[in-house]
């Protein structure tokens, strides 16, 4: 990438100069103008910051008008504030979604081997088209998703953009809010030794969503930059790495065809095989290479759904420090890899614990175990705890998207700022609340808008953006961003004709409330 930086610092000059009239409408921040997108490559990546905007006018004076230059400084004052290792914190969080639960799952449908090669593939992918985003981004000077939809495609792309950016992190926030919702009372159940629940309000997953979303996430989303969640997403993110190790522990902890707890006097079948512990060749404890079933087809969605910060990527990098794009993209590489790592070790471990008896959520293969294990319970505590500080950074790229549709010419105002919020978790609350199960919920979201997110939207808008002078149609880069987006409508076609086999079968595991 950076052999072309000098050369496509001069082609976009005139781009970005073009670009600001159309963008008299963004809020601070939307836009990059030539004066915070060129310097970096010519003045040694001196930071163009409000301290030194003065300093440096002479500098970018070639490049800018008065009027654009008052517009650069708007732009900077919002820009520019977030450390590299907060930025890598928040796509990691962004990205560390609650599809590691269903991971051990999805292993047990693909085997291990199957499985790998797909989260590969699925997690290269990933970073390729998070390196097509930011190469368009950069020719447009605009670091807003729904804003490369405008400039490939008028409104339409703006409308398709925005709209599969809500879908698909409201489905992501309504799965993180489910588990909350499904986790929590059987935590506090638990470890307040209560066997049979009569009805306390404080066991009713509906109030503690609530409670949660009211004293936790909303403060959180109201935030007005991404960069001051820095510190939640490393918790976040320090929380999996405990849920991790307790998985590993647990693996060498437990005998392998394991004995369910014997909840109300009735044992389950499992119990006749584990009288002999010594039994190891038990085709039960054997891990599958390859395994496929008709519950794969859902593996394939959740294995997309697991890797989607595409969303977050374009508000992260609006407010990374000195951003340039090969430090974006280096961000995300790093968060990509992390996660990679982690994703595979939880399945690998989750799914040689328990093999063919794995959960599509994880921690509940456990506690049919024993349900009062002290050490799964905090597991759980931080699984939750996770899980909800990452919904406000799920929530920012939607009201960015809601601005972009509904409020295209307005800055920023902090009643609106608040009520897009407050209104999104009260609709994601009510989905909840009154919500089918959660495989259904993955299912779906991940079969339609992850693709979009993914794969079609970035190498569309990077063929129609990239101007046909820089690399013509028939370029080999241009081909392989068309190749990509067929990679995506394959995938999407794929997978919901997968789901709609297996509901009108009537044989999925999903849908029959499990």
């Amino acid at each position: 990438m950076s052999e072309d930086k000098p050369t496509e610092a001069v082609d976009t000059a005139p781009a970005e100069v073009n670009a600001i009239p159309n963008g008299k409408g963004h809020e601070p921040g939307e836009e990059i103008t030539a004066s915070a997108k060129t310097p970096p490559t010519e003045d040694g990546g001196n930071p163009h910051r409000t301290e030194n905007t003065e300093a440096n006018l002479p500098e970018s004076q070639e490049f800018l008008s008065g009027v654009e230059d008052k517009k650069t400084t708007r732009f900077t004052d919002f820009e520019g504030k977030t450390s590299f290792g907060m930025s890598v914190f928040n796509l990691g969080n962004a990205i560390m979604g609650s599809g590691i639960l269903g991971l051990a799952y999805a292993m047990a449908n693909t085997g291990v081997v199957l499985f790998l090669v797909l989260l590969t593939v699925v997690a290269v992918l990933s970073s390729y088209s998070i390196h097509l985003l930011l190469k368009s981004s950069g020719i447009v000077g605009i670091r807003a998703y729904e804003q490369l939809g405008y400039r490939a495609f008028g409104t339409p792309g703006k409308m398709a953009a925005g709209i599969a950016i809500t879908l698909q992190n409201i489905g992501a926030m309504s799965s993180y809010l489910y588990i909350v919702k499904y986790e929590f009372p059987l935590v506090i159940q638990a470890f307040l030794k209560v066997d049979k629940p009569a009805g306390e309000w404080y066991l009713n997953g509906n109030y503690l969503v609530i409670i949660v979303s009211i004293a936790v996430i909303l403060p959180l989303a109201l935030m007005k930059q991404l960069g001051y969640l820095g510190y939640t997403s490393g918790f976040s993110l320090s929380c999996m790495v405990f849920f991790l190790i307790s998985v590993i522990y647990k693996k060498f902890n437990l005998p392998c065809p394991f004995v369910d707890f014997a909840f109300n006097g009735t044992t389950s079948v499992l119990n006749i095989s584990a009288m002999d512990p010594g039994e190891e060749d038990n085709p039960a404890c054997m891990p599958k290479m390859v395994n496929l079933n008709s519950q794969t087809a859902y593996t394939i969605p959740i294995l997309a759904f697991a890797f989607v910060c595409h969303p977050e990527v374009l508000p992260i990098y609006t407010e990374l420090r000195n951003a340039t794009k090969k430090k974006m993209q280096h961000v995300a590489n790093i968060s990509i890899a992390v996660m990679y790592c982690m994703y595979f070790l939880a399945a690998l471990f989750g799914y040689l614990t328990f093999y063919g008896e794995v959960e599509a959520e994880l921690l509940h293969t456990y506690s049919r175990i024993d349900p009062y294990d002290t050490l799964i319970l905090c597991v759980r505590v931080a699984v939750l705890t996770a899980v909800t500080l990452t919904v406000p950074i799920v929530l920012f790229p939607v009201r960015r998207a809601i601005q972009q549709m509904i409020f295209p010419n307005k800055t920023f105002y902090w009643p609106r700022h608040i009520a897009i919020a407050f209104v999104l978790l009260t609709f994601i609350n009510l989905l909840v609340i009154f919500a089918p199960n959660i495989l259904g919920i993955f299912g779906i979201i991940g079969a339609t808008s992850a693709p979009c997110l993914i794969f079609i939207f970035p190498a569309i808008f990077y063929i129609r953006i990239v101007p046909k002078e820089e690399e013509p149609l028939r370029s080999v880069p241009k081909i392989l961003a068309a190749c990509f987006a067929g990679i995506g409508f394959l995938f999407m076609i794929m997978s919901l004709s997968f789901i709609i086999i297996d509901w009108t079968s009537g044989t999925s595991k999903a849908s029959s409330g499990h």
